[in-house]
């Protein structure tokens, strides 16, 4: 009789294989109903003490995520169990009975547009709360989305940080890193492809799996733009709505910018047909004009502004009629990895991924000054000072001074704020504002904060919007407020002072005091970030 795992488990089958290990339907046999469930075996690439230690330490965080998540919704499988037997890694995973959807696809041909419609209307959800948790996926694809037998909801699995932590190694300068990229090739976008991954790169991974299900296409048939490298799918599918299809091309936009920021932004975009939202517009700057005050009648009253039928978990397909076996087979990116990226609430943000292959990342840097956007970092005495980059947002400054309405016999009303005065938030709130979006890791937001001149400022951007995301989700962890003041202030232009502690993810922690430009926005009622000091 072969023998249990954990002397617990009986494996019925094998569901698939990889470089990783494998994946097994196996029975509980100290349970009563002798409940079925999906057990994946990990191997670590490299086998000494350190890197067994280090695995170790990552594969128990990676599993108490999954515990977390699948506790959470029940649209990501529930974890059972996890453990370590002879060197190997073993999580055990709720079965979810369905069909993956590229067994749906191949079985029954394509869907139609409502058919994927609510499938995307029924994931955007647990999507954004993956993403509120600091957690990117990324292997969002036909063969790890489960229509689950029972009520036809679509379950999310294969989660890629557990098999990233079996890949872990010790670089040149002996501090542990990954040497493996999490993803698959056509599914990934680009960002994702060279290890830097942001919440939008699951978006643009569902919208791939989209139209998938919409064409039968692999993303390798599909061509595309060689200008813009933007995908070009929608003469294979004619049916599909205008709208939808500009929902779905925006998923898929080949830079982050130009995707929706949030998982919550895409599935409103579905919920009321308004897919053609447009990209991060050109700030220009408005004309000055100066409006004379509305007329106050007589007698009013001042108002104060208001304060294959088989779900295979491994990716591969196990043999046929056994019932899909899901398996968040690798767990999530660490929060250590991602919290850099997100305190998430919306956007897009990154931590490490690339595809199943094997394939050398690059190694953590070993540079953790901050290098607070031409800020310059105070230092306590026995540090070195260095330059910070940092990054404002929408900051909003002084109300416009109040007329007084005219000076009635026995009568004087006080003045009414007009709706751009009550509407118009102070300098000081911006920049709060734009720090509190980057600790969010909503970077596109942020990101939309700064003025067309600061973002393309070649020394701090070199690489435009990816420079930007890979110091405040690659380096920083998080950064706090100590003071903000107010220098000056007009209608259009304001200066703001502030004192920050950047808390960076090799542990250092690095006080800065940063004099920030900001010009007003009338166009989009917001302030702007023009150049920091």
């Amino acid at each position: 009789m072969q023998p249990l795992l954990n002397n617990r488990y009986r494996v019925i089958q094998t569901l698939g294989s990889g470089g990783f290990g494998e994946t097994f339907l196996a029975e509980d046999t100290q349970m009563p109903s002798k409940r079925h469930c999906v057990i994946k075996q990990l191997r670590p690439i490299q086998n000494n003490l350190q890197i067994y230690q280090l695995v170790q330490e990552r594969f128990q965080r990676e599993a108490a995520i999954l515990e977390d998540l699948g506790g959470s919704t029940d649209q990501i499988p529930t974890l059972y169990a996890y453990f370590q037997s002879e060197g190997q890694f073993y999580v055990v995973q709720e079965l979810v009975e369905g069909q993956t959807l590229t067994a749906k696809v191949q079985q029954q041909g394509l869907l139609s547009e409502s058919s994927v419609r609510e499938i995307l209307v029924n994931l955007l959800p647990v999507l954004e709360y993956v993403h509120s948790k600091r957690i990117i996926h990324r292997d969002i694809k036909p063969d790890n989305i489960i229509l689950r037998h029972r009520d036809g909801k679509p379950v999310l699995i294969d989660f890629g940080a557990v098999r990233e932590s079996m890949g872990t190694v010790v670089n040149s300068q002996g501090n542990p890193t990954s040497s493996i990229v999490i993803g698959t090739p056509g599914y990934m976008s680009s960002e994702q492809a060279a290890g830097r991954p942001v919440y939008s790169s699951d978006l643009y991974s569902l919208g791939m799996t989209a139209i998938y299900l919409l064409t039968g296409k692999q993303p390798q048939e599909l061509e595309s733009d060689p200008r813009t490298g933007e995908i070009i799918w929608q003469n294979h599918a004619l049916n599909v709505s205008p709208t939808f299809a500009g929902v779905i091309d925006r998923a898929i936009a080949y830079h982050p910018r130009d995707r929706f920021p949030t998982a919550q932004e895409m599935l409103e975009a579905l919920q009321v047909g308004a897919g053609n939202f447009p990209p991060t517009m050109p700030y220009v700057r408005p004309p000055i004009v100066n409006t004379p005050p509305p007329a106050i009648p007589q007698n009013t009253i001042s108002v104060s502004p208001a304060p294959t039928h088989q779900p295979t978990n491994s990716g591969n397909t196990g043999q046929k009629g056994i019932v899909v076996a899901s398996l968040i087979a690798g767990g999530l990116i660490s929060a250590s990895i991602i919290i850099g990226f997100a305190l998430n609430n919306k956007q897009q943000p990154q931590p490490i991924a690339q595809s199943t292959t094997s394939a050398t990342l690059n190694s953590e840097s070993q540079d953790n000054t901050p290098e607070l956007h031409q800020g310059r970092s105070q230092l306590p005495n026995n540090s070195t000072s260095s330059t910070i980059p940092n990054e404002p947002q929408d900051v909003l400054p002084s109300a416009q001074p109040i007329i007084p309405p005219p000076r009635l016999p026995n009568f004087s009303p006080p003045p009414i704020p007009s709706p751009s005065q009550v509407d118009r938030p102070s300098p000081e709130q911006a920049v709060q504002n734009y720090y509190a979006n980057i600790n969010q890791g909503q970077y596109q937001t942020a990101w939309n904060q700064l003025s067309p001149t600061y973002q393309s400022n070649k020394r701090l951007h070199p690489k435009g919007y990816l420079s930007y995301i890979d110091w405040w989700g690659g380096r920083v962890q998080n950064v706090s407020i100590e003071q903000v003041n107010l220098v000056q202030a007009s209608a259009e232009t304001a200066t703001v002072d502030t004192r920050l502690q950047y808390s960076m993810k090799t542990g250092k922690v690095v006080p800065a005091s940063v004099r920030l430009s900001l010009l007003w926005d009338a166009e989009n009622r917001k302030w702007v970030v023009s150049d920091a000091r």
